[in-house]
């Protein structure tokens, strides 16, 4: 079946929301038969495309070990990161010449799996389920019975802030958003140069896991149709809170990870920031002179008793459908994402925070970041937060959305005007393109 009709497919079933997304059976109805992919006798070779640095160092482990005993070799090809990696794979896959593997962020298992990209490799991934929060393991999935890579790292996130200043003004770490908003305004009052935070529009995967966090499903289906609701309730809330806490002046309004931003936190002009579990390393090059100041806490709810959060970055292992040895690539994508060496070794070697959750409180994390040495329970905490982790509902042009963030509400963050209006320029252009690929879209 042609990609074109197949991308065109949608299944007509009761299966959840991301199953139906999908096509899922659609797809599995042009795949291979249940003979196809699986590893042949003898040694194999698979190559894996990922960018994580040091994944060769951790590679070695298994050609050394567990890949030695069963005769399958790995070689990592590195690649850059984003777009780019899923621009090459799709291209190569177009040509029947995609790598055994790919490491693939959550947002782009959509566009892959849609362009048959993918194999769904649920047969050969064992318990790995078991391994992993609900949440994590669904993006994964995307709400099917089919597995499409075994999750690696996560994003899990969280709301930091500088202890020592806010005991200094008198403020109380906010536990819902009503309370972060009169935080805001609080410290506008007693020091007016100085902002709790600051909107954001230069990185779409905040605001996207502020919406997750909030319940938003971006892209679902109606029928045999898919359906965007980027302007549904959950994120219209979203885009109001922050659009008004800028509009009033109670927070600040200018990008991350600029020279002004670094200075800003570096200097207590900005004390606090809504990130993610990666934050420290961030802060230890944007705000050295910090260290040791800060303290990280759940992120604010949105109504009082809740306990859920949302996802801003990760990324998995996935096993490509021109694969011919899609049985080998599964192995070693489960080995290197559940087993207790390989977690260690990334952690060491490349610094991500693990997806599985026997990896979160052990070995690398039992001690907190260096730049965080004040909270010994800072892991702790951030395995706590990451199982609450909320489902995400992705689609096959997520690159169209977040660049139409970053263009609109980037418009609307400077001028202080309406981000409603920016979050329905975001709905318009990811629905036009949605149609321009040739899916059929519900109104």
């Amino acid at each position: 079946m042609p990609n074109t009709q197949r991308r065109r497919l949608l299944v007509r079933s009761a299966a959840s929301v991301l199953a139906v997304t999908l096509g899922a059976t659609a797809l599995a109805a042009c795949g291979s038969s249940d003979d196809e992919g699986k590893a042949e006798s003898g040694p194999v070779s698979l190559t894996y495309w990922t960018w994580t640095p040091g994944m060769d160092k951790v590679v070695d482990l298994w050609n050394k070990g567990q890949g030695k005993k069963d005769k399958i070799t790995v070689t990592v090809k590195k690649q850059a990161s984003g777009d780019t990696l899923v621009t090459k794979i799709l291209t190569a896959h177009k040509a029947g010449k995609a790598p055994d593997l790919v490491q693939a962020e959550y947002q782009a298992l959509p566009t892959l799996v849609s362009n048959d990209a993918l194999a769904d490799i649920a047969k050969n991934v064992g318990d790995a389920k078991s391994r992993f929060a609900d949440g994590v393991w669904q993006q994964t999935t995307l709400g099917t019975d089919a597995v499409y890579a075994v999750p690696q790292d996560i994003g899990p996130m969280m709301f930091y802030y500088r202890a020592d200043l806010f005991k200094k003004y008198g403020l109380t770490v906010p536990t819902t958003w009503d309370e972060f908003a009169e935080t805001a305004r609080a410290l506008k009052k007693k020091a007016p140069q100085t902002d709790l935070t600051t909107f954001s529009a230069n990185d779409s995967g905040l605001f996207a896991g502020l919406a997750q966090q909030a319940g938003a499903k971006w892209w679902t289906t109606s029928g045999d149709k898919w359906q965007v609701g980027i302007n549904d309730a959950a994120t219209k809330k979203v885009a109001d809170f922050w659009g008004g806490l800028v509009k009033e002046g109670a927070i600040d309004n200018q990008p991350m990870y600029t020279p002004a931003w670094n200075k800003a936190l570096n200097t207590g002009k900005q004390i606090a920031w809504v990130s993610a579990v990666w934050a420290p390393g961030t802060l230890t090059t944007a705000a050295p002179d910090t260290k040791g100041k800060w303290a990280m806490a759940p992120l604010p709810q949105w109504s009082a008793g809740d306990d859920v959060t949302g996802s801003w970055g990760g990324s998995s292992t996935a096993v490509t459908t021109d694969s011919k040895h899609q049985e080998a690539a599964a192995k070693f994508a489960a080995w290197l994402n559940t087993d207790g060496e390989a977690l260690q070794a990334l952690a060491k070697e490349s610094g991500i925070y693990p997806a599985a959750t026997n990896a979160q409180t052990s070995g690398a994390f039992t001690t907190p970041p260096d730049y965080f040495s004040t909270q010994a329970d800072f892991y702790t905490l951030a395995a706590k937060i990451a199982k609450t982790t909320a489902p995400s509902a992705w689609g096959p042009n997520v690159n169209v959305a977040y660049q139409t963030f970053n263009d609109a509400f980037g418009a609307a963050a400077k001028n202080k005007s309406d981000f409603s209006a920016a979050l329905d320029t975001m709905q318009d252009a990811t629905v036009a393109d949605l149609k321009k690929q040739g899916f059929e879209v519900s109104e």
